[in-house]
């Protein structure tokens, strides 16, 4: 694969069944072998399967489409193959008849043992499958079309729901010549549901003997499928007729075409809406918290100049704020409290999935949350032990830091791939404060502690990140030094810094 690459050459993962995940996952690592080493891939690598069973789950598609890589995946799904819905249903419940069936499905030879495969234990797997996929498919109906009902947390408690997720970009072969492509992850998971459901319990058999030669189908199927060059895009979800008429144009009828080819009864295309407006949604959302952008700004601004101020009169930012003797100490924190409403906003709206999954790893986004970070973090830390909140809770570290500065740390460590946990520029105050603590309390010396705030201060301050003004005589990291042997390791490191 390197000398590939170097030749420019295009590099393309293939697999059917269960060479499927294989791909995926040799995709995925070569993707992040490239990005861990800050290279290009001017081709590819891009992933091929062909009715690869589910093998990712919310997470792991939701990292894909951070990266922006949903583009380089495309699962070709011919509708009335069972396998790529099969892991929709508990692993117990399938793996015996799995068994049984594993030579017909791995050996082209076996073709003609189809007919000695129990009908009416495929019948009983398809039935399993489907009732299974019908209960996750309802259950992530109801989510996207923002259900409250109680009922649905616990029905969780008592039915084990499939984890595993579609993603990437599918291809529905719909066995009329004709292919849908749809890009939307929860348009394709109602999909995998409704294109294979069935109308009555009398073709439950039909469509069970059906399945298996479907999936050993596709070389012929997309043969036809690809020559006809036919392919529909379902983009517009929202939009989607839920019937047809004689008033449609011949665009709006042929989408209308493609989703009875591919079973789609009226409540599976409400279905689809729902799809379309959650991730419209999602894009509303990122809309209205880019409008407080401004707002965040013009208070780290303000922020900045008070630590301007405060270094003019000779005390520390921190420090500053800790103690609180002047208006403009009740003014910065009225400004934190502003800034940490907004940003504990954005963070609630990630946890609850209501922001664009590329969100996250967007550069404008990045470097704010890291600016934010490091000009409020240290007056949280401040306020934390100014009220003694660690002597109920503990260290701010290990119990009290809020997840808006966790985040933001992790988007900075992500986009630059940095070790986790190496961006504590903004919180190394509640280190200094702990070993302060240690101090007066005649606790024994955490050396090591020590040792390492040392190390990374000097680092952070060549960089720029930690200012000059934590170094001024009149600090708790000033006062901490000097508690330090003179021939300390941690107090020889940063003894340049040091305001004389």
């Amino acid at each position: 694969m390197d000398k590939a690459t170097r030749d420019s050459k295009p590099i393309i993962f293939a697999g059917h069944s269960s060479g499927g995940p294989i791909a995926i996952y040799a995709t995925i690592w070569l993707l992040e072998e490239y990005k861990r080493l800050k290279k290009t891939l001017t081709h590819g690598p891009f992933c091929l399967t062909f009715g690869s069973p589910l093998t990712t789950d919310r997470i792991f598609c939701h990292a894909v489409r951070r990266e922006e890589w949903s583009d380089r995946f495309v699962h070709f799904v011919m509708i009335h193959d069972i396998v790529p819905r099969i892991l929709l249903a508990p692993l117990s419940s399938t793996k015996e008849f799995l068994e049984q069936s594993l030579p017909y499905l791995i050996s082209p030879s076996a073709h003609h043992k189809a007919d000695s495969i129990d009908k009416s234990k495929l019948t009983a797997l398809f039935d399993n499958v489907m009732r299974n996929a019908s209960c996750v498919a309802s259950h992530a109906a109801c989510i996207l079309m923002g259900s409250t009902n109680m009922l649905l947390d616990t029905m969780t408690k008592f039915v084990q729901l499939s984890p595993y997720r579609p993603c990437g970009q599918y291809v529905f072969c719909t066995g009329t010549g004709r292919l849908v492509v749809v890009k939307n992850p929860d348009a394709v998971f109602q999909l995998l549901f409704y294109s294979l459901q069935l109308v009555s319990e009398s073709e439950s058999q039909q469509k069970a003997v059906a399945s298996l030669p479907a999936h050993l189908a596709y070389e012929d199927g997309l043969d036809k499928n690809l020559d006809m060059r036919n392919a529909i895009h379902l983009e517009n979800l929202c939009e989607l007729p839920l019937s047809s008429d004689n008033t449609m144009d011949i665009a709006t009828k042929t989408i209308v075409d493609t989703l009875n080819d591919l079973n789609l009864s009226a409540r599976a295309r409400l279905c689809l809406r729902a799809a379309g407006e959650s991730e419209k949604q999602k894009e509303d959302n990122q809309k209205k918290i880019e409008r407080k952008v401004g707002m965040i700004r013009n208070a780290l601004v303000d922020l900045d100049a008070y630590r301007t101020m405060c270094e003019t009169r000779g005390m520390g930012y921190f420090d500053a704020f800790k103690v609180q003797k002047h208006e403009d100490d009740f003014k910065a924190n009225v400004k934190r409290l502003e800034l940490a409403g907004i940003w504990d906003e954005i963070i609630e709206m990630l946890k609850r999935d209501e922001l664009p999954d590329k969100y996250e790893a967007e550069k404008s986004w990045v470097k704010l949350g890291t600016e934010f970070r490091q000009l409020v973090e240290p007056l949280d830390v401040a306020n934390y032990y100014r009220h003694l909140k660690n002597e109920d809770t503990g260290p701010y570290m290990t119990k009290g830091r809020p997840r808006r500065y966790k985040y933001t740390q992790r988007w900075r460590e992500h986009a630059e791939q940095l070790p986790r946990g190496s961006c504590g520029e903004s919180c190394f105050w509640a280190d200094v404060e702990e070993l302060n603590l240690a101090v007066t309390s005649n606790q024994a010396r955490n050396e090591q502690m020590a040792l390492n705030l040392a190390n990374k201060l000097k680092e952070w301050h060549a960089k720029g990140e930690v200012k000059t003004d934590a170094f001024l005589k009149e600090t708790a990291l000033v006062t901490w030094w000097k508690t330090l042997p003179d021939n300390h390791g941690a107090k020889l490191c940063i003894e340049d810094l040091i305001e004389r």
